[in-house]
């Protein structure tokens, strides 16, 4: 069932969505200071690419330092991205197949916005009372 979802959400915006954080994390890339925010980009290029079967959980320790980093990820490229969110799901929830594509998309937007922090896992690896903010 994953691999369909997977086919289908790739075919209906995932590749979209990648490319734009690509793009997103190939400009960050370009400069030494905002490496960090490149490598972040291209791991949430990956998960959009291919979202169902792994999920983001809190990462352990993280602190005053993600806090910060999320600020200018924030205004660097979190609501740019997360308006690609928005638009690529108002056009899914145009078809009845595609609206829980839409909802999976907005679940996006909180990971869109503040990445520093997180983790993506696999939903096989999360540990018994381990807190998931979204799984699909």
């Amino acid at each position: 069932m994953r691999l369909l979802l997977n086919l289908i959400w790739f075919v209906f915006g995932g590749l979209w969505l990648a490319i734009g954080y690509a793009f997103a994390g190939l400009i960050m890339c370009l400069l030494i200071v905002t490496i960090p925010f490149g490598v972040v980009s291209f791991r949430i290029a990956s998960y959009v690419l291919w979202p169902f079967g792994r999920t983001i959980v809190d990462k352990p320790g993280a602190g005053t330092g993600s806090v910060i980093l999320n600020v200018i990820w924030f205004v660097l490229a979190g609501w740019w991205l997360a308006l690609g969110h928005i638009l690529t799901a108002v056009a899914q929830a145009i078809t009845i197949i595609g609206i829980p594509l839409a909802i999976a998309n907005i679940k996006l937007i909180p990971v869109t916005l503040v990445p520093f922090g997180k983790d993506i896992v696999p939903t096989t690896a999360v540990r018994q009372g381990q807190r998931q903010l979204h799984s699909m």
